[in-house]
C-alpha cells in the first residue's frame, strides 16, 4: 500500500476512516495527515455524483457487508476510472466495472 501512496487518491470520507482507525491506536490524526500529505497522496472531496452512486451501490453490495465508507471509496474510483486497493477480502469478486486489488 505504501508504494501506491504517491500516486494514490483518497476521498475525504475514507480519510476520516483512516484517521479514526489510527486515532484508536493512539496515533495523532494531525501527524498522520501530515505524513499522508507529504507522500503526495491526493485528497478528493466526495462529490454529489459520488454520493448518489455510493447510495445506489447499497443493494448490490449489502450481501458483502460493505459500509458507507467502502461504497464511497468504490464510487470515487468508479466515477474517476481508477483501480481500488483494499485489504478487505469481502470486496473480492465484486463485479462493479472497476479493478479491485486485495492487497493481503
Amino acid at each position: 500500500m505504501a508504494a501506491a501512496l504517491p500516486e494514490g487518491l483518497i476521498s475525504t470520507v475514507n480519510l476520516v476512516e483512516v484517521l479514526s482507525k489510527e486515532a484508536q491506536e493512539g496515533i495523532d490524526p494531525n501527524l498522520l495527515l501530515a505524513d499522508l500529505l507529504e507522500s503526495s497522496l491526493s485528497l478528493a472531496p466526495l462529490s454529489v455524483e459520488e454520493a448518489v452512486l455510493a447510495a445506489e451501490l447499497f443493494e448490490s453490495t449489502r450481501h458483502r457487508g460493505l459500509s458507507l465508507g467502502d461504497r464511497a471509496c468504490l464510487a470515487t474510483a468508479m466515477i474517476r476510472g481508477l483501480p481500488v486497493l483494499t485489504a478487505d477480502r469481502a470486496w473480492e469478486g465484486l463485479d462493479l466495472g472497476v479493478p479491485i486489488e486485495v492487497i493481503r
